[in-house]
């Protein structure tokens, strides 16, 4: 059994040691050399893909608060009760924290294992939507022309060529047709050099137009790095200090947040990587729910807002329209109210339900999959008419909102 075992171990460690030779081969020979930082900090830690915990792998810019006003908090606060099998649907997805509130009052907040009320954890594409805010806040005062103005008058290496096609209001509905490679997995992805590489600026102005822009909707973390380029252009103002001046000291976020950059003293990463603490993101969710307004102050034009929840006018990559996607925000328009959301991988949810002056803000390690129509149903058109509404939205983002509105109705007994 001993040689057994000694054999066994020994064609083991040359198998691995193979494997690690041939992976630092194609690294070395294909120019990939961001895998390196990639595989340290997942494999090699026992993870297999990027972490809301993230933020000191990367070099990041601070946003010192100005905030001091808490929550109000309900008088009800925390008095409601999470049903047990809604609270195994919920832990089982590695939820480290979940807040409802009714209005701008908390009605309910719970954190999980350490994650605390003072836990910054990566929104990954919850910034997109913050990006596209300071989009509308530029056009509203007049340093970026128009929506619907060529990217090419912010990015000169857009000029003279295919690339002039594409509009602000292109990259805003994700309908670019640039050849960017979306994947939270495949490391060879555009995705994933963005995340763990540097040279952020010169990776998407290399994209290529494959495909005419303003048909057809499909998701492209590029689309919102070039968006940022565009702010910065146009303001005149690095995306950090622009964010902060017109965002975060207006909500009164009271904790720090932080935007990881590609390199020190480099670029944000637009796409993804704010951190900040789950309270904070609700100042988020509160200005999307008051349609840009935080108190009397019209913080995001209103005009844009509109704009914003109307699902662009697009083809999808599901042989139907568009219903899921409007400017940088998600849009659900099912049986219940309309929702407005933005969206995160693994989870990172804030959720505004206008109509029922509710807004929730969920946090976790772990996502349920996108609904699709099954293929054997593809065909039935009463069934797709039913659920049509449905499609491209994660399973869990219909779990959270039942929860709140169930917490918050527990408050109005």
């Amino acid at each position: 059994m001993k040689r057994i075992l000694k054999k066994v171990g020994k064609y083991l460690l040359i198998t691995i040691v193979g494997l690690l030779i041939t992976i630092n081969l194609f690294i070395l020979l294909s120019g990939r050399f961001y895998m390196y930082k990639g595989i340290a900090n997942t494999y090699l830690v026992g993870k297999t893909g990027p972490s809301i915990y993230d933020l000191d792998v990367f070099a990041y810019s601070t946003i010192t608060p100005t905030g001091k006003e808490k929550w109000e908090k309900h008088k009800k606060y925390n008095k409601p009760v999470i049903s047990s099998d809604m609270r195994t649907y919920i832990e089982d997805l590695d939820t480290k924290a979940y807040l409802v509130f009714k209005g701008d009052t908390l009605v309910y907040e719970e954190y999980w294992d350490d994650h605390t009320d003072e836990s910054v954890s990566n929104s990954f594409s919850v910034a997109k939507t913050v990006v596209a805010l300071l989009v509308g806040i530029a056009v509203e005062e007049g340093k970026i022309a128009s929506l619907d103005e060529s990217a090419s008058e912010y990015l000169p290496q857009f000029k003279g060529g295919d690339l002039e096609q594409i509009t602000i209001r292109h990259l805003l509905t994700m309908s670019s047709g640039l050849d960017w490679t979306e994947s939270g997995k495949d490391p060879l992805s555009d995705n994933a050099e963005s995340y763990y590489g540097w040279g952020l600026r010169e990776l998407v102005m290399s994209q290529e137009l494959i495909s005419k822009p303003g048909k057809v909707f499909k998701y492209q973390s590029g689309n919102t790095q070039l968006l940022a380029f565009i702010v910065e252009k146009a303001t005149g103002e690095d995306l950090t200090q622009y964010a902060k001046d017109k965002i975060w000291d207006k909500v009164g976020a009271t904790s720090e947040v932080y935007w990881s950059l590609d390199e020190e003293g480099g670029d944000e990463k637009a796409f993804c990587c704010i951190y900040a603490t789950a309270r904070d993101y609700a100042r988020i969710g509160s200005l999307l729910l008051h349609e840009g307004r935080v108190g009397s102050e019209q913080v995001v034009p209103k005009w844009f807002y509109d704009e914003m929840i109307k699902p662009a006018n697009l083809g999808t990559e599901y042989d139907m329209p568009n219903y899921q996607y409007g400017l940088h925000i998600w849009t659900y328009f099912g049986n219940a109210n309309p929702v407005y959301y933005c969206r995160g991988v693994n989870g990172q949810y804030i959720i505004t339900v206008p109509e029922e002056d509710l807004m929730i803000v969920r946090l976790g390690s772990s996502r349920k999959a996108k609904f699709v129509i099954p293929d054997h149903l593809k065909d039935d058109k009463a069934y797709v008419e039913q659920n049509k509404y449905e499609v491209g939205h994660s399973l869990g983002l219909f779990q959270y909102i039942k929860l709140g509105k169930l917490l918050k109705s527990q408050t109005e007994l």
